[in-house]
């Protein structure tokens, strides 16, 4: 089905919006946000339009301002009637200031950690956003709740992405997240029946040839993450590719079909040149020469940090929490969002390319010049400790088989 495809008209503030994205498919609209201060407007307008209730799912939920002004929206839907659940990451909730979500517990909100045993388990992490309102609208994407996801301070924000979506493609996560609430809350968190919900998750969507929405979901599996197989089915066949990513460690596997994809179509690939973790620009910088040479492109945003996650294969375009890296291609649970249709990548491409207009272009030669030994040497410990042993350990400390689990 053919996509309505609308650009927005500038911001009351003077801001240009050119790049804003909204479109009716198959039934569904969508809308992609991209600033932080509309990220935050997006989250508290589905919280404050919210009349029945709340299905809440974050990785990290800071007690900073932004924090504390999200809890207290979600309070005050509470104390109106709402029925809000909030599930939070233990590992990456962990900034929250001791007690912070007492009141809203006290108000009568539900919540529940994931991962909050102290564990091998607590290496696997939850690394979903996803809110859900009145069973009837959503909101994905990259972003956490937390100042630097809402563009504060500007000079050190996280330029991440969010997708809104309204219409009947939200049931799939409605049940998803009834799943997911069903094993957080329960008393000892089965790391068994968690991979057992990863691998037998199809949505209704899936049996019908003519919907061109796939909800993906990536988890801790014995082999490559589901979310990830498809991304993988995609490249084999792909001969266009265009991805943002904050996090670009693959294995050698997924790096190859990078390689062949290059060399047989067109790839443009927009990587971090900021970050929170040093290793993680170092690791991704190591691998740009083999990519360099099979004709890629290569670009390096520069205005602040990049934490999105934005994969177009052909006419699919992959939307979602999942960087490309060994523990979301592997370990984390993931929500990725693949929608095919040509219209919507060809706008999403053009998204990617007003991206390029901000960043670096990194040739072979800017490469080779930057190939000292001490480069070289951060770059191999690096993509070692991010893109091996983090990888590795969790695999052997999670993996085994155990009685009772």
């Amino acid at each position: 089905m053919a996509s309505r495809i609308a650009d927005e008209p500038d911001r009351q503030d003077g801001t240009k919006t050119d790049d804003a994205v909204t479109c009716t498919i198959h039934g569904n609209r969508l809308t992609v946000l991209e600033h932080g201060p509309d990220l935050r407007d997006a989250l508290i307008s589905l919280i404050d339009d919210a009349q029945h209730s709340l299905k809440v799912c974050y990785y990290i939920f800071d007690s900073d301002a932004s924090g504390r002004l999200i809890l207290a929206r979600l309070m005050c839907a509470v104390r109106r009637g709402v029925e809000v659940s909030l599930m939070v990451d233990a590992f990456g909730g962990s900034s929250a200031k001791a007690g912070f979500f007492d009141s809203f517990i006290e108000a009568g909100g539900r919540l529940a950690w994931f991962g909050a045993k102290r564990s091998t388990r607590y290496l696997i992490r939850n690394h979903q956003k996803l809110v859900i309102a009145d069973d009837a609208a959503l909101l994905i994407g990259g972003f956490n709740v937390a100042d630097s996801y809402f563009g504060v301070p500007p000079e050190d924000c996280w330029h991440d992405l969010g997708l809104r979506l309204d219409g009947p493609e939200v049931d799939a996560m409605v049940r998803w997240y009834g799943q997911l609430w069903h094993w957080v809350s329960g008393h000892r968190q089965k790391f068994a029946r968690l991979r057992a919900m990863v691998q037998r998750w199809h949505p209704v969507s899936d049996h019908d040839p003519g919907n061109p929405f796939r909800w993906l979901i990536g988890g801790p599996t014995q082999r490559l993450s589901p979310w990830a197989k498809v991304v993988k089915h995609d490249l084999q066949r792909g001969k266009r590719l265009d991805m943002i990513e904050a996090y670009f460690s693959p294995g050698q596997g997924m790096l190859r079909r990078l390689w062949r994809l290059a060399r047989r179509g067109e790839v443009r690939l927009v990587m971090a040149a900021k970050s929170d973790n040093g290793a993680t620009v170092a690791a991704a910088r190591l691998l740009y020469g083999p990519l360099l040479k099979r004709g890629a492109q290569i670009y390096e945003y520069q205005p602040c940090k990049l934490h999105m996650k934005l994969i177009i294969i052909d006419d699919a375009v992959f939307i979602g929490s999942a960087n490309f890296d060994m523990r979301s291609l592997f370990l984390n649970l993931e929500l990725m969002l693949r929608i095919e249709d040509a219209a919507f990548a060809d706008r999403m491409r053009a998204f990617v390319g007003q991206r390029i207009t901000d960043s670096r272009h990194i040739t072979l030669e800017v490469q080779e010049a930057r190939g000292g030994f001490l480069t070289l040497a951060k770059g191999w410990i690096s993509y070692f400790l991010v893109g091996f042993l983090d990888y590795t350990v969790t695999r052997r400390l999670n993996f085994r088989s155990r009685a009772g689990d």
